[in-house]
């Protein structure tokens, strides 16, 4: 393989936009803003690189080793990085980057190898794994790095190269990033763009990639789908969800009170599997709603980099404007805020942490995916009526029960149209496991072998036995 060296796609000089801060509502620092006519240039060198990477197998484990030893290194200029431009709290920030380490080293060890087809004919066949190409991810404001990862760390590890854009929002920690991984990674294999649209549709689009994964909004995705099918790349796609929790009638309330509140709103509420919508028993309604609310008024609100923060703002004013805009409709429409309601009189992107009650079962903030720190509370009389409600949506990425009853609510579990339900807890992933949404939640697998898999394609070699 070539020796590694940091390296950076050209940039036009004097072409480059703002980073603004959310806990200031203020420019902090610029970006370089890429040229889509410049990316024919970065996607041939990845199919340059693409030749030496998908060669060596061991060579290739031992560099994502090396990069994961690499990303923990430099954890304390990426954390403090992360959370200016993010809004999360820094040790949030910190963990993600230990998340990032941890996906590469899992990826490192997986080994797709031959497998054997025995099908009673007198022919040894076998079906071999090669990558696909060049890569394109995607990548959303909510986690920068982490789903950075979770996109080029199986991409990489099955032999693919990748070119990375994240979001304008948070393009530093990201571009950052791929500086440190130039160190462990050959020239090439994994290059960092940033920049405005059409940026990302150019990329999607691009004829020398071979699959885009992407993570984002359901109207993005389904462009990016469109953009993909011209050159008939493979998609992966994950669109969100609008994940409920159904509460039983047997659970203890103040026992899972606090998990469940963080459920609904670390990283502000922009989680993609964070629930987003409560359903409890209208006996033990008010009960539920009082003690989210208690933990929503008091839950420390302020700039990541403080140290006593528990919840940051909200990234981006486009998304600021959208959680109040729900909100104010679910009020207009007879909802009322048990705690919070509002945004915060401060500089910056804040928004108070909001529990509703009392909120119509058709309003945006309980059909949409709001991504923000708002919580419903929905009552529901019958458990056919909770998972009938959990159900009516065009999202199915994750959904969970909560009871004390392990069995039953196991057995409500399973009747959620969703990709994953956990069971008194929430948003809670291996490594290991599959990560998938149905419906409008998305296409294709990534997380465990299934997202390594999902970068490979088959080639099936046939020969006669020996006589």
């Amino acid at each position: 393989m070539p020796s590694s060296r940091p390296h950076h796609p050209p940039e036009t000089e004097g072409e480059r936009f703002a980073v603004i801060d959310p806990a200031t509502g203020e420019a902090f620092d610029e970006a370089p803003d890429q040229r889509p006519d410049a990316l024919d240039a970065v996607v041939a060198r990845a199919h340059e690189a693409w030749r030496g990477w998908r060669a060596d197998p061991a060579a290739r484990a031992t560099a994502l080793r090396a990069a994961a030893d690499t990303v923990e290194a430099a954890g304390a200029d990426l954390a403090p990085l992360l959370t200016r431009e993010q809004g999360k709290p820094l040790a949030e920030s910190y963990a993600e980057i230990t998340r990032t380490a941890a996906r590469l080293r899992y990826f490192a060890e997986l080994d797709p190898g031959p497998q054997p087809i025995v099908d009673g004919r007198p022919v040894r066949s076998e079906v071999r794994w090669r990558p696909l190409g060049p890569v394109a991810a995607i990548v959303p404001w909510n986690f920068p790095l982490q789903l950075a990862a979770a996109k080029f760390a199986p991409a990489l590890a099955a032999g693919n190269t990748v070119v990375l854009k994240p979001s304008p929002f948070t393009p530093l920690a990201t571009r950052l990033l791929g500086s440190v991984l130039s160190t462990a990674l050959p020239e090439g294999v994994l290059t960092v763009v940033t920049g405005r649209e059409p940026l990302g549709a150019r990329l999607a689009s691009h004829p020398g990639i071979r699959h885009v994964t992407f993570t984002g909004s359901v109207p993005t995705g389904r462009a990016v789908a469109a953009g993909a099918a011209s050159s008939l790349a493979r998609v992966t796609l994950e669109l969100g969800g609008n994940d409920a929790a159904i509460v039983l009638d047997d659970v203890d309330v103040e026992r899972i009170a606090e998990r469940l509140f963080w459920a609904a709103f670390r990283n502000c509420g922009q989680v993609c599997m964070a629930v987003k919508r409560v359903y409890a028993p209208a006996r033990l309604h008010p009960h539920v709603v009082e003690a989210l609310a208690q933990r929503a008024k008091a839950a420390v609100v302020g700039a990541g980099l403080d140290p006593g923060t528990q919840l940051g703002p909200v990234n981006n004013a486009p998304q600021l404007a959208r959680v109040e805009r729900y909100t104010a409709r679910a009020l207009a429409d007879g909802a009322r805020a048990v705690a919070g309601g509002h945004r915060l009189d401060r500089p910056g992107y804040f928004f108070a942490p909001t529990i509703l009650t009392d909120v119509p079962a058709d309003s945006p903030v309980v059909t949409e995916e709001q991504f923000g720190p708002v919580l419903p509370v929905l009552a529901y009389r019958t458990v056919d009526e909770a998972v009938e409600a959990a159900n009516s949506t065009g999202f199915g990425l994750g959904g969970s029960v909560w009871g004390t009853d392990l069995d039953r609510a196991e057995a409500v579990a399973d009747r959620l149209e969703c990709g994953t339900a956990w069971i008194n807890h929430h948003a809670e992933l291996s490594l290991a496991q599959p990560f998938a949404g149905i419906k409008d939640s998305g296409v294709g697998v990534a997380g465990g072998p299934w997202g390594l898999y999902g970068n490979l394609r088959p080639f099936v070699v046939h020969r006669p036995e020996e006589t």
